[in-house]
């Protein structure tokens, strides 16, 4: 047997993947990178079964206007740019009644760090999605919005994830980790906070009730040893509060963005990286139930292919998602679950309805 045929094997015994391990499966090439998935397939099985879940949700756009401005981004604006916008409560409302009619369960806001917004701001916007739509789970907000609330509003960001639950809050968006090695940080987003700090908000959300994603961006400047890092931060911060209610693996879409426009970053992952991606993170994340497929990404074949390689969600229907579409995604808006039921069906598996918590509908 070769080298990675025997690791696999013990991986599938039970062995708990080294970060060098797992920087060896991320860097594999030739058909053992079908083993790698085939054994992910397997584990995925074992974890969650045949099922295929998805949730009803809608992503609510709030402001593109951001103080950080990150180069693997091309959504952001500064105020004064053109196209900066920011949404008011009436036009938010009415994203939220729009919402309803489409019998969306989770609203998702996806958001510029405003530099003038406070805890009042994020506050605010959660009593106004829930004067419209009172039973709306609410997924929102990152470890820099609630850094960037705490600073703004001379709170604790302890106190400022408190503000947010006792204001409605459903749970925390796992978003701004993008690679978790500070190295990489300072080249791709060096004005958003660090990995510690990342770190600690993730766990005081997590011990304070709050669950929240994990995700990771891969495909701009790291290498495959920062995403085993990142991989393994996340593993241990699941050891320790098992809030974590899913990975999102996000691959970069490069096109509009100044990284790539600059010639720092490469021009996204491939499709093996994006199969290694899903496969490695399922066989290393033994802690994680949930392995989201991010079709808006990667497109509905290499989706579909991902399915076969570990990946067990289709997230959302989503019906926006102008972060993905204006960093140069064609394909990133609705998805119909019917033609998840296609997807799905082709495979032999079953597609579910999920709450924003994984409980089956």
């Amino acid at each position: 047997m070769s080298e990675i045929s025997n690791l696999l094997s013990d991986v599938l015994g039970g062995h708990r993947l080294t970060e060098a391990e797992a920087t060896r499966l991320l860097d594999t090439r030739g058909r053992e990178v079908f083993q790698i998935a085939s054994a992910a397939d397997e584990m995925r099985e074992r974890h969650v079964g045949d099922i295929v879940t998805y949730v009803k949700n809608q992503n609510l756009h709030v402001t593109n206007i951001c103080k950080n401005l990150c180069g693997f981004c091309g959504f952001g604006r500064s105020a004064g740019d053109e196209g900066a916008y920011c949404n008011d409560k009436a036009a938010i409302q009415a994203k939220v009644h729009l919402a309803l009619k489409r019998g969306v369960t989770e609203i998702c806001p996806l958001s510029g760090v405003h530099p003038e917004f406070t805890i009042d701001t994020y506050c605010d916007l959660i009593t106004w999605v829930h004067e419209v739509g009172s039973h709306i789970h609410l997924h929102a907000f990152s470890p820099d919005e609630v850094s960037h609330a705490a600073s703004r509003s001379n709170l604790s960001s302890a106190e400022v994830l408190g503000r947010l639950k006792a204001a409605g809050l459903g749970s925390l968006q796992g978003t701004a980790a993008e690679i978790l090695v500070d190295s990489v940080r300072k080249v791709i987003c060096p004005r958003k906070l660090g990995t510690a700090e990342w770190v600690r908000i993730i766990k005081e959300a997590h011990t304070l009730g709050i669950s929240s994603t994990a995700t990771i961006m891969y495909g701009s400047y790291e290498t495959a040893k920062d995403r085993a890092e990142h991989l393994g931060i996340l593993r241990n911060i699941q050891d320790e509060t098992h809030g974590f209610t899913e990975l999102v693996p996000l691959s970069y879409i490069h096109t509009n963005t100044p990284l790539y426009k600059e010639g720092i970053a490469r021009a996204g992952a491939t499709g093996r990286e994006d199969l290694l991606m899903i496969a490695v993170s399922r066989l290393f994340l033994d802690n994680f139930d949930n392995i989201q497929v991010p079709w808006g990404k990667l497109g509905l074949k290499m989706s579909q292919m991902t399915l076969m390689a570990g990946g067990n969600d289709l997230a959302g229907t989503m019906f926006s998602d102008d972060v993905t579409a204006d960093a140069g995604a064609s394909d990133a808006d609705y998805l119909d679950p019917a033609v998840m039921e296609r997807m799905v069906s082709d495979l032999g598996r079953t597609l579910q309805e999920r709450t924003t918590l994984y409980e089956l509908v």
